[in-house]
């Protein structure tokens, strides 16, 4: 095994210092380099640097400039691309279609270092500055838009971006597992058919001439674009064949051609998340940066420990992109990356977040594997929690225990979001979370107080809420804590009027909170949510739903809230 990379390298000079006449794979990000786990990018580099790869990275190029594309040469085995953490469109546009202002993924946290579509756009320089070098492309803005999608900023449905942008293969998820197998099969010179977790595209004719009797066929891309009903057929197929056991392949075509998707990976056991987590990152930025990267800041002091989302919230694209199955790494190894971030200037005792995308779901999970392999719900926790879903919160009590002990830290905190519906199954968690994990504001995501609204977001009843709320409130007095609930709020929702906006505001009121951290829904790539704001249909009835699409309507919604005044 070669010894890793210090930093995997961004230059030629670099590549020289490790003494690589060539990479074996370029990976293309939108992103400034961050080794560091909570960066896909580097997670993806280190992964495969790990299977004997040599990997170099490529972050925000130019795409004007052909020689910043070659500035590695030419990889031996592919070219992997991804626009970053975010949709670079959701990264670059308000809600409103207003220009974003910053970008917390870039140094100085600076604006216009990536292109709108960065995805296509990268592929495009590529093709033309490597050409028969194979292209994949993954990471949110590829995964979310592997089938047809209603783009929210061209007002259309637009093809999969597999097609528009003719990569050779696409990866869904988090993508470790099928990166190494895309890997391993072009340094073999085999085909990239039937990898879980990735799409591939063929003509009609290549189709007609595969066995596909078991692949469930969506409304074809043509459908789609013409029927309303058809789209939200689509969009409730891909959910419901999401189940990495028990989904089946899906097949949409478009044109002369077609899309084929397999089921998602499995998700990753235990001792996986330990080796992914652990891999030898350096923890900061590239030094070729000199300017302060934000996203870096926020996440420098935390640590993954959990991965995937039961709650699947219809307007979420977790549950489509990590999966609904929890992950959770063990306490040894978060332990032993505490004590490695021990060794960083910049930590001062302070873990900022022990989490994932649900923090408290930790440890958590389906406890019949029989009845999880065979499972078509959309959600662990909706309409009520699943007799199934374990809801002990001791694993993770237990890991806030253990971290708490390390020599060196002196806080730890919660700071990403908990499920408060599970947190109320185990009344230990909150009078613990509230007396010794939180920073003074707990951050909290009711989303709405109107139940009919609340039924489409696939959202606990707002009775949870205010139970929690209270616990909360009691648990820090009696802690002799002056601490706070910043609530999350979401306007203009599908099925949202102005009367459910008043029905949320009244209930602000009176609970005297102003949320300042509410939002204008956004429709983004392949979410539920985003179908019932094409359609303007129920997903559940086929019903007609009212959907605010004018600016002004949707800027009323917000205004409306206490502490908004549009």
């Amino acid at each position: 095994m070669k010894k890793p990379a210090p930093i995997l390298p961004v230059s030629r000079e670099e590549m020289n210092d490790l003494d690589w006449e060539v990479c074996d794979i370029i990976l293309i990000t939108g992103d400034a380099y961050v080794d560091h786990p909570s960066f896909g990018t580097a997670l993806i580099g280190r992964y495969l640097e790990g299977l004997g790869y040599r990997v170099g990275i490529i972050p925000q190029p130019d795409i004007s400039a052909s020689e910043d594309f070659l500035r590695l040469g030419v990889p031996r085995l592919f070219v992997g691309i991804s626009s970053g953490a975010m949709d670079s469109m959701v990264n670059h546009y308000t809600s409103l279609k207003r220009i974003r202002s910053d970008d917390a993924y870039s140094e100085g946290g600076k604006p216009g270092k990536r292109p709108d579509r960065a995805v296509l756009k990268y592929v495009n320089m590529v093709q033309k500055t490597m050409p028969g070098v194979p292209v994949v492309i993954g990471g949110i803005e590829a995964s979310m838009r592997r089938l047809s999608h209603y783009d929210f900023w061209s007002e259309k449905v637009r093809k999969s971006i597999l097609l528009d942008s003719k990569a050779q293969i696409l990866i869904y998820g988090m993508g470790e597992k099928a990166v190494g197998e895309i890997a391993d099969r072009i340094s073999a010179d085999r085909d990239l058919k039937g990898i879980r977790g990735t799409a591939i595209y063929m003509s009609s004719k290549a189709l007609n001439d595969s066995d596909i009797s078991e692949y469930m066929e969506l409304p074809s891309h043509e459908e789609v674009i013409r029927s309303p009903q058809a789209f939200m057929e689509m969009t409730k197929l891909i959910e419901r064949e999401s189940n990495p056991w028990s989904g089946s392949a899906l097949v949409q075509k478009a044109d002369s051609r077609a899309v084929v998707v397999y089921p998602p990976q499995h998700p990753l056991s235990t001792a996986e998340m330990d080796r992914i987590y652990e891999l030898p990152f350096s923890r900061k930025p590239h030094p070729v940066y000199r300017g302060e990267i934000p996203a870096f800041r926020m996440i420098r002091n935390s640590i993954t420990v959990v991965r995937g989302c039961a709650g699947g919230c219809s307007f979420c694209a977790l549950g489509l992109h990590q999966g609904r199955t929890i992950s959770s790494r063990s306490i040894e190894s978060v332990l032993r990356e505490v004590r490695r971030l021990n060794l960083e200037k910049y930590f001062r005792g302070t873990v900022t977040d022990l989490g994932g995308p649900t923090a408290n779901l930790y440890g958590m999970g389906c406890s019949d594997a029989d009845a999880e392999k065979a499972c078509k719900r959309n959600s662990c926790l909706y309409p009520g929690i699943c007799q199934h879903f374990r809801t002990d919160h001791a694993p993770y009590l237990n890991l806030l225990d253990s971290v708490s002990r390390v020599e060196g830290v002196s806080n730890v905190f919660v700071s990403s979001g908990i499920r408060f519906d599970v947190a109320l199954r185990d009344l230990r968690f909150i009078e613990r979370l509230t007396a010794n994990h939180v920073s003074g504001l707990l951050k909290i995501a009711p989303e709405h107080f109107s139940r009919e609204v609340l039924k489409l977001m696939r959202k606990p009843d707002p009775e949870l809420w205010r139970d929690f709320k209270d616990l909360f409130e009691k648990y820090s007095e009696k802690a002799g804590k002056k601490q706070y609930i910043e609530p999350y709020i979401l306007a203009a929702f599908p099925g949202c009027g102005m009367n459910q906006m008043h029905v949320t505001a009244s209930e602000l009121n009176r609970q005297n909170m102003r949320p300042e951290k509410s939002q204008i829904f956004l429709p983004t790539p392949m979410t539920m949510a985003t179908a019932m704001y094409f359609t303007g249909l129920h997903p559940d009835t086929g019903e007609s739903i009212y959907v605010a699409r004018k600016p002004s309507s949707r800027k009323r919604q917000l205004a409306c809230l206490p502490g908004h005044s549009g």
